[in-house]
């Protein structure tokens, strides 16, 4: 019997310590998300149309549906997370509006990114829960959605993917 519990001990100490290991701390969650949004607005490879709404060609993470839509605003779903697109017409790929628009004093994080046709932002909220709220944007495009640690590089990355082609496809 003492084997058996401690068989069962030792493998609870195990599983959390590999655990612990493999949880990113807050801060190494958000730098992820900064330089993985970074990279995706300095990558040159074509993004290729996979969808369209009214009439106008997307890009969109294979994971998404599109729940409604117009010229100017989308809302996406995943399951039961949500990204709520807006593009401003106006607005070109370099404008800086909805950047502006989105300094806020209690960001975790802010951070833009400029070349020449286009200008990009990150930004993370914390919300009420334990998650975060996550905004990017490139020009007059921004797309916001709640997320969690876990999944906050991998969110900037198809956000900014998806705005990014928004964007440029005037």
């Amino acid at each position: 019997m003492r084997k058996y519990i401690r068989g069962i001990i030792t493998s609870l100490l195990i599983v959390l310590v590999l655990s612990g290991c493999s949880l990113k701390s807050e801060e190494n969650a958000i730098q992820d998300a900064k330089e993985t949004a970074k990279l995706a607005f300095e990558d040159q490879t074509p993004i290729k149309a996979n969808h369209e709404v009214n009439e106008q060609l997307l890009y969109l993470p294979a994971n998404l549906e599109v729940q409604s839509g117009d010229k100017t605003n989308l809302i996406l779903e995943n399951g039961d997370q949500t990204f709520i697109v807006f593009h401003n017409v106006i607005e070109d790929s370099n404008s800086k509006l909805n950047y502006h628009a989105a300094q806020a004093e209690e960001a975790l994080a802010i951070e833009s990114f400029k070349d020449e046709d286009n200008f990009g932002y990150i930004r993370i909220l914390a919300d009420d829960g334990e998650g975060y709220e996550l905004q990017i944007g490139v020009g007059g495009v921004k797309i916001t959605t709640y997320t969690t640690k876990a999944k906050l590089d991998k969110d900037a990355l198809e956000m900014m993917k998806m705005a990014k082609f928004i964007s440029t496809e005037r």
